[in-house]
């Protein structure tokens, strides 16, 4: 059975790298699909293939960007789904709407696939570590399959439920995180306005009940005021709009993530687009007229 893969971005490229290790120890390649040719470069083991080639796999994987970029891959009648065969087994690691999950479920089902929603809770160096935990909700025939494939990258595996029940999870945690910045930046900015050291504030932050573990990662670069994109402001952008979106479509009120959406869209607007989304510090700290610690 050959395992194909779809998306080699900043997680996708890491992810399809410890799998390709795993599968070319076993004799055989992944079969790899961007549409950036040179990034399979970045996955040794992987072998280039069109749509056809991949959609003949036992398994594929799917990394991709967006809601969009999702459909045009897989739905219509020349997408991924169309072109694979009965009782193979398709997981898609993204983070997208319950609602294209469930069209893609649907028209799955239609052709006797399996699907598997299974988005990736870390970051790029979690990714790196192979140390991902994914959510993962759809048939059980279909998790079991798949599970050697999956620990090749992820360090925890969740079964939560049949359905799109990974994706509101998923949406739920980056709405936790997402928010969890925005504090940060205003609270941080508050202690250095009333004349507290940089040092001393992170010091006392990483010590104190507000600690986290998403606090103690986001430490040492905040510390060095490294704001490199593990996962950019734009990025954290969409998925609180999908977060908002689902709260709407489900009946759940999200006035604090509308406000935290509408924050990281001003500051997707600016110069700090592209940089971490803790990079909302920079934004509180330009409100509050100061510029970098001493």
């Amino acid at each position: 059975m050959q395992t194909g893969w779809i998306g080699l971005g900043k997680l996708g490229a890491p992810m399809a790298r410890h799998l390709a290790r795993h599968l070319v120890a076993a004799g055989q390649p992944l079969l790899a699909l961007d549409r950036d040719p040179g990034r399979l470069a970045a996955v040794p083991g992987a072998e280039a293939a069109p749509l056809d080639r991949i959609a003949a796999c036992g398994v594929v994987i799917t990394s991709l960007p967006d809601d969009a970029s999702l459909r045009a891959v897989t739905l219509g009648t020349e997408g991924l789904l169309s072109r694979m065969a009965r009782d193979a087994v398709l997981v898609e690691t993204s983070t997208v709407s319950p609602e294209t999950s469930a069209a893609l479920r649907e028209a799955a089902e239609a052709r006797g696939v399996l699907t598997l929603a299974a988005p990736v809770s870390g970051s790029t160096a979690t990714a790196e570590a192979a140390a991902l935990t994914l959510f993962c909700s759809g048939p059980e025939a279909a998790l079991e399959r798949v599970s050697p494939l999956l620990s090749t990258f992820a360090r925890t595996i969740l079964a939560v439920g049949a359905g799109e029940e990974a994706r509101y999870l998923k949406l739920a945690i980056n709405h936790f995180v997402g928010s969890t910045a925005q504090i940060a930046a205003e609270a941080l900015t508050l202690a250095r306005k009333g004349g507290v050291a940089w040092e001393t504030v992170l010091a006392v932050l990483g010590s104190s009940v507000a600690a986290s573990p998403l606090v103690a990662y986001k430490l040492d670069p905040l510390r060095r005021r490294d704001f490199a994109p593990a996962f950019s402001i734009a990025q954290m952008l969409k998925d609180m709009s999908l977060a908002v979106a689902a709260g709407e479509a489900s009946g759940v009120a999200m006035p604090v993530a509308a406000l935290v959406r509408d924050l990281y869209a001003e500051q997707t607007g600016t110069d700090l687009r592209d940089l971490d989304f803790f990079a909302a510090l920079l934004a509180a700290e330009r409100r509050a007229g100061l510029g970098e610690p001493a």
